[in-house]
């Protein structure tokens, strides 16, 4: 008796056979399937949340209380086409990109904190 007949039942070995080959169809269907999922669940939620953050900022006007991506809350003072001033204290202003705003605050927010 051959050792390997204890890993590869015989019947097996004899029964596995030139296998079928899979159609064209089944083989180009798993990745455009996986591609949908991929747009589905990744490309139109960041898609989402990039067209929120640019109308965000189109609506940012002078007085808006405003959260950095850095964490640093201000006032805006001054908006210009790309950059953006910021007080962070009085007499304090920093000057930002447009799109290193991460949220609006309520108006208010930071006088009561």
């Amino acid at each position: 008796m051959n050792p390997l007949d204890f890993l590869i039942p015989v019947a097996h070995a004899q029964a596995a056979g030139a296998a079928a080959a899979p159609s064209m169809m089944s083989t180009l269907l798993f990745p455009i399937i996986l591609i949908a999922i991929m747009y589905f669940l990744m490309i139109r939620p960041q898609m989402k949340r990039q067209k929120e953050h640019r109308a965000m900022l189109d609506k940012l006007g002078k007085g808006d209380e405003v959260i950095t991506n850095g964490g640093i809350a201000g006032t805006v003072t001054d908006i210009g086409d790309s950059f953006i001033t910021v007080e962070i204290a009085a007499g304090v202003q920093v000057r930002l990109q447009k799109g290193a705003i991460a949220n609006v605050l309520p108006k208010g927010t930071l006088k009561s904190a």
